[in-house]
């Protein structure tokens, strides 16, 4: 695990977030699913966030990222979110009648320490989610 630093820290957090479409709809594909794989890309970088994993299933995000020790991960997570849904919508205003609302996420979110693992269990982990159960694949935000 690589250290970050800052004008008088060094750190190195990581955790891995999971959070859903309202209602499981299966709408992230196509170019709405590389869509919201940017969005999400150009957000982390301007909070000064590191994907260094990720997936954009058709209902859901997998992200394995290095944060930075001033935001806490539920901030993180309603940042990506807040933003990602608000742009979403008014790229594709298809996905209002889709998932019935103006709501795009859902409410809750997974949220896990990647030290209590090792970093070779979690890249195995997020590897077996490319391809769903179902034979589709997840899109990796690699």
């Amino acid at each position: 695990m690589e250290n970050r630093t800052g004008s008088h820290s060094i750190h190195s957090l990581q955790v891995h977030l999971v959070w859903i479409t309202e209602y499981r709809c299966q709408v992230l594909t196509g170019d709405v699913q590389y869509r919201c794989r940017d969005i999400l890309r150009q957000l982390c970088n301007t909070l000064d966030i590191r994907i260094l994993k990720g997936a954009v299933g058709k209902g859901h995000i997998r992200l394995h990222l290095s944060c930075l020790p001033g935001i806490s991960p539920g901030e993180t997570v309603k940042r990506l979110k807040g933003r990602s849904s608000r742009l979403l919508l008014q790229e594709f205003p298809e996905l209002r009648r889709r998932c019935r609302g103006s709501h795009f996420w859902g409410t809750g979110y997974g949220s896990w320490s990647v030290g209590n693992i090792t970093d070779g269990l979690l890249q195995n982990y997020l590897n077996r989610h490319k391809d769903s159960p179902n034979g589709t694949e997840n899109f990796i935000l690699e």
